[in-house]
């Protein structure tokens, strides 16, 4: 049997109360100020320098989607009157999986990477018709105008040369004009988190949020008060690296064993890049105080990285009596249970999910409270991402908590899942530009 009080025990701090989660997001929204108004701040505030859409944008546009090795190519058509059509897509992967080709290296070049997507955009539009270009590229950049972005570090494991510290807009330039295809006209350059914002917004005006839940985890929200100060309603917070939060031990393990020891600390906590992990060094650590899988070997969890978000979800997901599912998962990987100890599993599934609910809320409502201080007009939070879709108790909890803290007023705020919105707000701010 394991210590089910000496489990619940340490993990009693994963699950915030009503007044520590109104804390953080007051917190929260002193942090924005702070930076807002150059003060130092974990939150980097950043420009968009792009206005909200008015709906009312129309025409046809390339979208180019680079969020990681896999590229997503789509001819939007926006129609007007908040309508748009997605007419055409294609993905493709910048690593073969037979080994053909891997522009992900860094014995590739940012010349060739950008031809390679140039080539598969040549292949993708079958007219000679002028094409204005959106382009989402979620990766960390030094954003300063709408259509001009500079590189400042490779992340998702790619590692392509000559590419860091430049300017991706000219490069992407230079390989449309080396193959002469004039016209394809680069108009605007956003991350994932801007796009849904825009998408979202192009539907329905009440949008001012809109939010990546999934491998990582940002931020962003139209401005009003600061607008002069920024050249720009849509400012990306870049949440996920906000460090004021209640850490618990096993976070420390995560940080300090992280490719970027006390960076992203939020983000560590809630996106799905991490969560397994966190859920992995619990297990290790109640094993090693005897707390479970007592005739078990210590190595059995001792791999970085080896279990996914998705595996927290499935061990969630198992509400059969003798927890079926998560006993053949931990059998395929050599590990006999007892019944005490998948339940541990479940509970740990479930202390790590909700928290992370609980964390992504507590931002929300700080963003709120700095936008609408009296929450007296109704609001749209845009949210795309993996977590926010499918992983078990995570969209529950964040709704819950914001009834929680908000009370009665919680019904002006609306989540409203916003898929493709990447790729469409690529679109939607190319039009804005063009």
């Amino acid at each position: 049997m394991y210590c089910h009080q000496a489990i619940e025990n340490k993990l009693g701090t994963f699950i915030l109360s009503k007044s520590q989660i109104a804390n953080l997001a007051e917190c929260f929204r002193k942090s924005m100020l702070n930076r807002l108004n150059g003060s130092e701040s974990s939150l980097k505030m950043l420009p968009a320098f792009l206005d909200k859409p008015t709906g009312e944008e129309r025409g046809r546009y390339i979208a180019v989607d680079f969020g990681g090795s896999k590229i997503r190519l789509l001819i939007v058509h926006l129609k007007g009157h908040r309508e748009y059509e997605i007419t055409k897509e294609h993905t493709f992967l910048l690593k073969d999986p037979h080994n053909r080709y891997n522009f992900t290296t860094a014995s590739t070049t940012g010349s060739e990477l950008f031809a390679f997507i140039v080539s598969q955009i040549a292949d993708f539009i079958d007219d000679n018709s002028i094409y204005p270009l959106g382009h989402t590229f979620s990766f960390p950049t030094l954003q300063r105008s709408s259509n001009d972005a500079i590189l400042i570090k490779w992340t998702k494991e790619i590692k392509t040369s000559g590419v860091e510290g430049l300017n991706v807009t000219d490069i992407f330039k230079t390989a449309l004009l080396e193959r002469k295809y004039h016209q394809i006209i680069p108009k605007v350059i956003i991350n994932d988190t801007t796009g849904t914002l825009l998408t979202s917004s192009y539907n329905d005006p009440n949008t001012d949020l809109g939010s990546i839940c999934g491998t990582g985890h940002n931020t962003c929200y139209f401005e009003s008060d600061y607008a002069a100060f920024t050249n720009s309603k849509i400012i990306n917070i870049e949440s996920g690296n906000f460090n004021e939060l209640p850490y618990t031990e096993y976070d420390n393990i995560l940080d300090i064993n992280s490719d970027m020891p006390g960076e992203q600390r939020l983000e560590k906590m809630v996106g799905g890049k991490y969560i397994g992990e966190l859920f992995r060094i619990i297990v290790e650590s109640f094993m090693k105080g005897k707390l479970l899988f007592k005739n078990c070997q210590l190595d059995a969890f001792s791999e970085p990285y080896l279990i996914s978000s998705q595996q927290v979800s499935i061990i969630l997901e198992d509400i059969s009596s003798d927890l079926n599912s998560i006993k053949m998962w931990l059998m395929s990987m050599g590990i006999d249970s007892l019944l005490e100890d998948r339940l541990a599993l479940r509970l740990i599934s479930s202390r790590t999910a909700m928290r992370a609910g609980q964390l992504v809320a507590a931002t929300y409502i700080g963003i709120l409270t700095h936008i609408d201080p009296g929450l007296l007009n109704q609001h749209i939070i845009a949210i795309d991402g993996s977590v926010y879709e499918h992983l078990a108790l995570f969209a529950d909890t964040l709704r819950s908590t914001l009834n929680c803290v908000l009370g009665n007023k919680a019904k002006l705020v609306s989540l409203k899942l916003t898929k493709d919105g990447s790729g469409i707000g690529a679109a939607i701010g190319a039009a804005m530009n063009t």
